[in-house]
């Protein structure tokens, strides 16, 4: 598998999100929220309303991906920028550069 394929996982790569993993983020919080409140209305037999819970969460799987492809995203972002500051002297926050030896040993 590539660093491309790692950063950025495909939503409908697994099985188990029913033939909802195609859909975009707010798409499946879209549908999602449609679920909830449906579930919640009431007035509906049990069989349906099992059939909406595995939706309901079919749905959220496919919105957890999504978010851990940003966070994933943002990490490499981050550590990016880390890399530049590092490269170019900028100190850490803590006063120390990269490797931690920019300050004084202190006893």
């Amino acid at each position: 598998m590539s660093d491309e394929e790692t950063a950025h996982p495909d939503p409908g790569s697994t099985e188990d999100s029913g033939g909802l993993g195609g859909l975009g983020y707010e798409q499946a919080r879209d549908q999602l929220i449609e679920v909830v409140q449906g579930l919640e209305a009431g007035g509906l037999s049990l069989e349906q309303s099992l059939a909406l819970w595995e939706k309901g969460e079919a749905l959220a799987q496919v919105c957890e991906r999504h978010l851990d492809g940003a966070r994933q995203r943002i990490d490499a972002a981050l550590a990016s920028v880390e890399d530049t500051e590092d490269g170019t002297g900028t100190a850490g926050t803590d006063g120390t550069d990269a490797e931690g030896a920019g300050g004084t040993a202190e006893s």
